[in-house]
């Protein structure tokens, strides 16, 4: 067995990589990585590990456009609205419903703060949807939204519609991009990142399963469709349907999470901690289950870079003493196959 500090030292190194990668285009203040002590570092990363193996369903929060101008920004608002009949909520938690009201909320963007002209060069207002899967209670998705707009934008004027009439609950938020202390929004990937983990932290509040584990983490090959493909399919305007797989993401590599998920579980599967043990065999299910690790492991030895081939090989074979020992207990209830 190994040294619990060794073991730690592993999860926090490579669950870093996997669950808080850095993005040199942003400030380090703004980079999600931990800043705490060793122990507390692994802790969090072992919470995340049983975040993602439970396979809670992922939210999705897209910029989808913006406004550059009022013109643009109240045929946003008509649209978002269905031309008034669905309600509006703003900044303040006044609702508002009706054509008049509508037009009401966009003249008081026009001068609330600098002038909006009809016509502008910039985006003066960003278009954000925040989304989760069919099945979900839409009121929910709702109050979650609106939890969500107060910690992250709570600076900023901003107005949302609940569409719940479509596939998959979603809430339409319209945010201007000049706050009222003058700062312009300007979101980047990384700020699209954190969106989606307070996102998900508001459902969870209201005890919806929810999770925002990036795609190359959880081992997928392939992005998921655009939201306006979903949308368009389900309204019966799309020109083509959408048969076969999604299209594969170029440029993402699957090293990383091959690498990182099986270094994980090959550390924890020598733990001397039982529930470490019980995490480590979760994680060679997961693993098995990954498309990133099976098309590794259907890749000839010659094409795998040596040391991925090596990590690959070793999970899923397990260490010496875990396939040599006594029988494996299954994973607790806080672990979901």
């Amino acid at each position: 067995m190994n040294d619990p500090r060794v073991i730690d030292g592993v999860l926090v190194e490579w669950g870093e990589r996997l669950f808080y990668p850095g993005n040199r285009r942003v400030t380090p203040a703004a980079q999600a990585r931990l800043r705490l002590p060793l122990y507390d570092r692994a802790a969090a990363i072992r919470q995340k590990i049983r975040t993602t193996l439970r396979r809670a369903p992922q939210v999705m929060v897209k910029v989808t456009g913006g406004g550059r101008g009022m013109g643009a920004i109240a045929a946003h608002f008509r649209y978002i609205s269905k031309g008034g009949r669905l309600e509006m909520e703003d900044d303040r938690g006044v609702i508002r419903e009706g054509r008049e009201a509508v037009s009401e909320v966009a003249e008081q963007w026009r001068y609330a703060g600098s002038l909006i002209p009809q016509q502008s060069e910039r985006r003066e207002a960003f278009n954000i949807v925040l989304s989760m899967p069919r099945g979900t209670d839409p009121q929910f998705v709702l109050r979650a939204a609106r939890d969500f707009a107060k910690a992250e934008l709570a600076d900023h004027r901003y107005v949302m519609v609940l569409h719940e009439h479509q596939a998959n609950p979603h809430v339409h938020l319209s945010v201007r991009a000049e706050s009222r202390h003058g700062r312009r929004l300007n979101p980047r990937k990384a700020d699209l990142h954190r969106w989606r983990g307070t996102f998900a932290e508001k459902l969870r509040d209201y005890g919806v399963r929810a999770d925002a584990t990036r795609q190359i983490t959880r081992g997928e090959l392939h992005p998921q469709r655009e939201l306006w493909q979903t949308w368009a399919r389900d309204e019966g305007r799309l020109r083509q349907p959408l048969h076969g797989p999604e299209p594969a993401k170029r440029g993402t590599s699957p090293k990383l999470s091959v690498e990182g998920w099986a270094r994980i579980g090959t550390a924890l599967a020598e733990s001397a901690a039982p529930e470490d043990r019980e995490l480590a065999e979760a994680i060679r299910g997961f693993f098995r289950r990954m498309p990133a690790a099976l098309e590794w492991m259907r890749a000839a030895p010659a094409t795998r870079p040596r040391e991925a081939s090596a990590v690959v090989e070793h999970t899923r074979q397990g260490p010496e003493h875990t396939r040599q020992g006594p029988e494996r207990t299954r994973p607790g209830p806080e672990i979901e196959r």
